[in-house]
């Protein structure tokens, strides 16, 4: 195949803005086209097709196969235009889902704890090994799940096995559906997005430069793979919470111990509990895994209505019927203390996404559609271990007091959580009182279900132990002069918004990705601070599984060579 290279096909200008007769098109295999479309341009996809085949100086009808690989939005300086790019093929296209999976035979073998995007992506995968798994999930299904969700956001009464971040399909299946990732494992991350489209997802995670699936649609695409899965003898129990590791004679694990009082025997463990299960990480402390603390981040929930974010991104064009609903994405350096925005949630809802019941935590999520008139992002504020150190008082390494950033972040939630009063209401402050240094009186209408109490979040923020608020302040001032508006009366702060990361990393060989000082159990997706976000969690995932395939003599030299190695 040739080389990749990218034609841009747009106005034909110098950067001066003389016009040019642009070069001629030529369609390789493997080249790559990219267009650029005014708001008003025609884009479908045989306006698209004809604007190639007139580049290229040859009838559509001539033109070789073209694949689309990326759709995305361009509204710098309110100059607003879509970028299509293209791939000329050379075929017909592969088909979607790579490596087919093969009857997964012993189910008992490998034990998968968490059914989260890396306990799950981590089970299909070695169903691919021709390996089975059983995925022990200490919250329910996607169907009950709703139940104890709706519980907590009219009654104030949370499942701590049951909720925002605990059952079928993690954090993430309530949460959003973002699948936009950092990761540059470009085979890996294209393998989940396919696997996600093939089992229900829509189409445009494919294509789209920031594909979203939304909390309307993630959850039945999460049964379909289950249901898959099982077809082929890969097992589910749900209600099963870990509580510890069992050991032969010899200090090999060799199962897992139910907070039922069961146990269950195997030969490999995978922890893929995801960064709110804090037991786990005192269980492995326990056991005497010299767990590594880490920085992460903390803050707040900013809620603008949607119609203004709209206006201060795209400007004129606010209201234009081919624009969605706008998002951010912000960063600033407040005196060394990085303050940014979290997954930012356009036409969004912000939920209490609390795992304890006097702790308050804040999460955002959108639907498909993404059609809320609220628009909703996290303001946090990088935290370090030095801070965790002087608010605790303690001297923190690895090995040390290493869940010190567990308890920082209790200690915030449960200040929210008494702060609003109880029942998950949420203490509130408006932007613009926040900014001038002065409590809220009154709040106003929100997207969060149980309510907000007007106050003053800094006086939560100072809870733990240092000053959060100077640079998020700050940071506030910075954002309101480069994006007018921001700051405002019409925008407020929900708090506390602790769940970022996790602050802990669990320690594994960078080779064989098995837990240092206990073999056998391998550490996964972003509780064990190896990733960020559901598709990045998905391929650590299939990583390990890779990993725990190769450690039961198993070949999996051709999935790794299309999935990719290195830590």
């Amino acid at each position: 195949m040739a080389s990749k290279r990218t034609r841009s096909h747009g106005k034909g200008r110098h950067a001066g803005g003389r016009r040019e007769a642009p070069a001629r098109l030529t369609l390789r295999p493997g080249e790559q086209v990219a267009l650029e479309v005014g708001l008003d341009e025609p884009d479908d996809a045989e306006s698209l097709h004809a604007r190639i085949a007139g580049a290229a100086g040859c009838a559509v009808e001539e033109l070789p196969p073209l694949r689309l690989l990326k759709r995305s939005l361009d509204a710098r300086r309110h100059r607003i235009r879509h970028r299509w790019l293209f791939e000329v093929g050379d075929g017909e296209a592969a088909p979607l889902g790579g490596a087919p999976l093969r009857r997964a035979l012993e189910p008992e073998r490998v034990l998968i704890v968490g059914d989260g995007p890396a306990g799950l992506f981590c089970a299909y995968q070695l169903a691919r090994l021709g390996f089975g798994s059983t995925i022990l999930e200490r919250g329910k299904a996607v169907q009950p799940r709703r139940h104890d969700l709706k519980a907590l956001n009219r009654h104030g009464r949370v499942d701590e096995d049951s909720n925002y971040c605990f059952g079928e399909g993690g954090a993430g299946t309530y949460s959003d559906g973002k699948l936009y990732t950092r990761s540059h494992k470009r085979g890996s991350v294209r393998d989940v997005l396919e696997l996600l489209a093939l089992h229900g997802a829509p189409a445009d995670i494919l294509t789209e430069a920031r594909p979203h699936i939304g909390s309307s649609q993630l959850p039945r695409v999460v049964t379909r793979l289950r249901e898959r899965m099982e077809q082929v003898g890969v097992r589910f129990h749900f209600g099963a919470r870990v509580v510890d590791l069992t050991r032969d004679a010899l200090g090999r694990v060799n199962g897992v111990r139910l907070a039922s009082g069961d146990v269950l025997g195997c030969e490999r463990v995978v922890l893929a509990t995801g960064h709110s299960a804090g037991g786990v990480y005192e269980m492995l402390a326990e056991l005497g895994v010299p767990l590594e603390p880490k920085s992460f981040a903390v803050g707040v929930r900013i809620e603008h209505p949607q119609a203004l974010i709209n206006r201060i991104q795209y400007g004129k064009a606010a209201d234009h019927p081919r624009l969605r609903n706008a998002a951010y994405r912000i960063v600033h350096n407040a005196d060394g203390r990085g303050v940014f925005s979290f997954c930012m949630c356009p036409g969004g809802f912000i939920v209490p996404a609390s795992t304890e019941p006097r702790g308050l935590v804040v999460n955002g999520m959108s639907l498909k559609r993404r059609s809320s008139p609220f628009a909703n992002s996290g303001l946090v504020v990088q935290v370090d271990l030095a801070d965790v150190a002087r608010a605790l008082g303690l001297e923190i390494a690895a090995g040390k007091n290493a869940l010190a950033g567990l308890r920082f972040q209790r200690v915030l939630e449960q200040a929210a959580f008494a702060a609003g009063g109880g029942g998950f209401v949420a203490p509130a402050t408006r932007v613009s009182d926040f900014v001038a240094g002065r409590s809220s009186s009154r709040v106003g209408d929100t997207s969060y279900i149980p309510g907000l109490s007007a106050g003053d979040i800094a006086e939560v923020l100072r809870c733990g132990g240092f000053d959060l608020v100077t640079p998020m302040r700050r940071a506030l001032e910075r954002f309101g002069r480069d994006m007018p508006g921001y700051v405002s009366e019409e925008a407020q702060l929900i708090g506390v918004e602790s769940r970022t990361s996790s602050p802990v990393r669990v320690p594994r060989d960078p080779e064989t990705l098995q837990l240092l000082g206990l073999p056998g159990v391998f550490p996964s997706g972003e509780g064990a601070g190896y990733a960020g976000g559901i598709v990045s969690a998905a391929v650590d995932g299939m990583r390990v599984a890779l990993g725990v395939g190769r450690s039961l003599g198993a070949d999996v030299a051709a999935l790794e060579a299309a999935f990719g190695a290195g830590e």
